[in-house]
């Protein structure tokens, strides 16, 4: 036999053995998948303890680890506004056994406002979303504005002259603010916080008049007068504040600045966990328990499938880093 004849056999002894590798491997591979989980899951939230995303991942995995037979484990990992614990899940192995409590800043925003996130949704596999949250936008009972066109009627008469609270920079409610400014012609002068905390303070001791926040810090000083609703950023009206109109319906149609918060695994994780978790995670945001704990965060359920979520990043996506590039937006 030639060297070039052995040469040729020795190749597809090598190629049979790796197809004969595969095939044997291939069911149990499978067989792995179908018995998913087969011990503990961790929940990485990308934020410190405390805080909307906070509150929506214990819930989760509260309420996940009986249905699932396994203990999901939350576990914090903050910093770099979300980019690190958001890092480590996209860098994780695809097996089901790391997963996101993803909110909207750390998914649909950073990637675009901080070039060196590190990461995009591409890497991330969608399971499903969990609740909605929009901002509000208050103002302290001193300021002369009851509506959106109130409002903006004050800001063109007084251009550059009107501080506008929001929490940090680049955060869903500051970007929402970008987005009002943008749609309703005006010049507001933005005052970022450390957090939607020390602006609900300011606002209700009046060192500042208005402000666009989360729902949470200012729904009892709403309840109690401290502050008054001029309306919030979702689509339809919030069940939590029923009689408080949204901005498309006050004056600016088409406006929305939803904070949102959803549950992601790896990109490329087997397409039989993705549906497991997405079914199971459905089934606890249909009961009533979990309504009302989401409810109490400022949030609404919002189940959805893996595709729906997925097209739902790809839209936020697409309007905030249009927002962020025209505005030139940088972290600081």
């Amino acid at each position: 036999m030639s060297d070039l004849t052995a040469g040729m056999a020795h190749r597809r002894s090598l190629a049979t053995a790796v197809l004969l590798t595969a095939a044997i491997c291939a069911p149990a591979m499978y067989a792995r998948a179908d018995e998913y989980p087969n011990h503990a899951i961790t929940l990485v939230v990308p934020y410190p303890p405390g805080g909307g995303v906070d509150a929506m991942a214990r819930l989760v995995a509260s309420k996940l680890s009986a249905p699932l037979g396994q203990q999901v484990i939350v576990d914090n990992r903050g910093g770099g506004g979300g980019n690190i614990g958001a890092r480590a899940v996209a860098k994780a192995a695809p097996d089901g056994y790391t997963l996101l409590l993803g909110g909207a800043g750390s998914i649909t925003i950073n990637p675009s406002l901080d070039p060196n996130a590190g990461y995009s949704a591409k890497d991330f596999a969608p399971i499903g979303l969990i609740a909605s949250m929009p901002v509000v936008i208050t103002v302290h009972p001193a300021v002369a504005a009851h509506s959106v066109p109130d409002l903006i009627a004050l800001a063109k008469e007084r251009p550059g002259k009107l501080d506008v609270g929001t929490p940090n920079r680049g955060s869903g409610a500051y970007l929402a603010a970008e987005l009002f400014k943008t749609m309703a012609g005006v010049e507001l002068t933005l005052v970022p916080y450390k957090g939607a905390a020390p602006l609900t303070n300011d606002l209700v001791a009046g060192h500042i008049g208005i402000g666009f926040n989360t729902v949470p810090p200012a729904l009892g000083n709403i309840q109690s007068g401290n502050l008054r609703p001029i309306a919030v950023t979702s689509a339809t009206r919030t069940s939590l504040l029923p009689d408080v109109p949204t901005v498309a319906e006050s004056g600016l149609p088409g406006f929305e600045a939803m904070l949102h918060f959803g549950l992601l695994a790896p990109a490329a994780t087997p397409r039989s966990v993705i549906d497991r978790l997405n079914g199971e995670l459905n089934a606890l945001l249909a009961l009533e328990e979990a309504k009302k704990r989401i409810a109490a965060d400022g949030g609404d359920p919002f189940a959805s499938t893996p595709a729906e979520y997925e097209a739902y990043i790809a839209r936020e996506t697409l309007k905030w880093s249009a927002l962020i590039r025209r505005l030139d937006l940088k972290v600081d």
